[in-house]
């Protein structure tokens, strides 16, 4: 079978998870989405966490073979898959309206009967177990919102979250490596707020520090697909003038990543979230992925999702809610710190950086006229940001 037949083999299979992403729900169907979520969570809770982990593990040393041009024993990753991970796949899948399973169970199937290359199979598979650990360290999240106050309850999923964001710790540290940051001293630091808050019993404070988890896992995860010099956008780009089918792969590896965080994208920015994902869309002749152009809308896009969290803050102002969202708006403008310094200058993006910490103190102190003064100023620069992209 030749490359470009197992090219369009590979956006055969990923077309599937599109179908679920914009797949929308009914009218009264919330209740049997609920319903179906618990059902699988309850099959999940039959995996302990630690072979869900090692089950991750070694499906990927066994599909780490196509990289050495071994021959990969597809059937061992799909049992591995099957036994151990697809319960939790699909309880997501259920939670969040997604249809990964599908995909990984496709994407398996088409790398078994060599109607997909090996090593993209790996990289979806990879990529996409990665989000799902993402999306279930979250589920532990909300879980000990919904337990708060039981105190061993919330202790456990506290224990569980960290075990599944360990599986994570290795994409941070490659970003961290990458770009000079120190994301994993972030999180390290996000978790231990959040366990001295348990500890207390400080729900505000659990809230944010769970805020600073899971902004900078998704500012990983921007970093790994449309940042500017190294993500995946950039590298596939660098490929295709030389090497059709290592651009391919590059390609695949930020589409299956970007799945992590086109759904926030998607709901607070649609025309840039479908604007990124059609470009690593594996349909999309890779020759023909901007870089530039990734990286530009992605930083429009996170200004929009910036803004829309803090228009929550003011509706929510005089409620713990107004100071959560208004981190999770400054942790937004964080997440693009170095775009910001490129479009806007190092000055500006210092002053910008101020005045989202002043919102958030006066967000915290419910002092409406310092959280407006802060506000305007940081829409007047964020504008300038918005218009330096286009």
């Amino acid at each position: 079978m030749n490359w470009k037949l197992k090219v369009l083999s590979a956006a055969a299979v990923t077309s599937i998870l599109f179908a679920g992403c914009a797949k929308q729900e009914t009218a009264g169907s919330t209740e049997t989405k609920k319903e179906q979520a618990e059902k699988k969570e309850e099959k999940t809770a039959e995996v302990t966490k630690e072979a869900i982990v090692q089950a991750y593990k070694d499906a990927v040393t066994e599909l780490d073979k196509a990289k050495a041009g071994q021959e990969v024993d597809f059937d061992k990753v799909t049992t591995l898959y099957k036994e151990n991970l697809q319960t939790l796949v699909q309880a997501r899948d259920a939670e969040f309206t997604e249809q990964i399973d599908q995909t990984i169970t496709a994407a398996l199937e088409a790398g078994k009967k060599k109607e997909m290359d090996p090593i993209i199979t790996r990289q979806l598979f990879d990529k996409l177990m990665q989000k799902e650990l993402f999306q279930t360290l979250r589920h532990e999240f909300k879980e000990i919102d919904e337990n708060w106050g039981k105190t061993e309850e919330v202790k456990e999923e506290y224990e569980e979250a960290l075990t599944f964001y360990k599986v994570l710790e290795g994409t941070v540290t490659k970003r961290d490596a990458a770009y000079g940051t120190k994301m994993v001293d972030t999180i390290n630091g996000g978790f231990s707020e959040m366990k001295t808050a348990i500890d207390k019993g400080d729900k505000l404070a659990f809230q944010l520090g769970k805020q600073v988890v899971d902004k900078t896992i998704m500012k990983t995860f921007y970093f790994a697909t449309g940042a500017l010099p190294n993500g995946y956008a950039t590298k596939a780009a660098e490929e295709a003038k030389t090497d059709a089918t290592a651009a391919k792969i590059e390609q695949a590896e930020g589409w299956a990543f970007y799945q992590a965080i086109y759904p926030y994208l998607k709901k607070n920015s649609p025309e840039e979230g479908d604007a990124i994902l059609k470009q690593f869309d594996l349909q999309t002749d890779v020759k023909t992925l901007d870089p530039a152009l990734v990286n530009k809308t992605f930083v429009r896009g996170w200004v929009n999702v910036a803004l829309s969290e803090y228009k929550e803050s003011q509706e929510m102002f005089n409620e713990d809610k107004g100071a959560i969202t208004a981190m999770e708006g400054a942790l937004f403008i964080n997440m693009i710190e170095s775009d910001l310094k490129t479009l806007i200058g190092e000055q500006e993006t210092a002053a910008l950086t101020a005045s989202t910490q002043a919102y958030l103190d006066a967000a915290k102190a419910k002092d409406k006229a310092a959280a407006d003064k802060a506000l305007a100023e940081i829409k007047s620069v964020l504008d300038k940001v918005v218009q330096a992209t286009k």
